[in-house]
């Protein structure tokens, strides 16, 4: 708290004083971390597009997220460490996410109307499906690059893995 109070050029007491206690703290920072990506996917105009580039813009945008923010990575690891207990007491963090799986549902209908994607596929599936590759490359970079040689934040890869998660997940949809 002294190190976060120097920072912001404020004292302990204030952030006691705004956010209550640590813990209050520390879900702010999540939400705001959870409200950043979400403000983006909301920004992502996608309705226009055909649907397997609809769903591969918004497969990229998460890639490129992650990538801009590993802090969002850090925060989410620690809060899973602990259960989400911090988000559990969190209201508007359930409200943050309904969007982000409305739109791949809205996408997802209209590739099942033209004939693209299979009837059965769920929308929070497949924002489990982006957030795993994306999440795995950030949060996992140190170790899978010690055991298999190969930086998964090499600057001649980035194209590839960004183009592979919109393939993974297009191709998973398709009929």
């Amino acid at each position: 708290m002294d190190e976060i109070a120097a920072r912001t050029r404020t004292t302990k007491r204030m952030i006691y004083y705004y956010f209550g206690n640590k813990e209050g703290l520390w879900t702010a920072v999540l939400e705001r971390a959870y409200a950043r990506i979400r403000a983006e996917e909301q920004r992502l105009e996608v309705e226009h597009l055909e649907p397997r580039e609809a769903i591969r813009r918004l497969a990229e945008l998460t890639f490129d997220h992650h990538e801009a923010h590993p802090d969002f990575i850090r925060l989410v690891s620690e809060e899973n460490i602990h259960y989400a207990r911090h988000m559990r007491k969190s209201p508007s963090l359930a409200r943050l996410n309904t969007p982000a799986v409305q739109v791949i549902a809205r996408i997802l209908e209209r590739g099942r109307e033209m004939g693209v994607f299979r009837p059965e596929v769920d929308a929070v599936d497949v924002h489990m499906m982006i957030s795993a590759f994306c999440f795995f490359r950030m949060a996992n970079r140190h170790t899978f690059g010690m055991l298999f040689g190969r930086d998964l934040l090499d600057p001649r890869l980035r194209d590839r893995y960004r183009r592979m998660v919109g393939d993974m997940v297009v191709r998973y949809l398709a009929v």
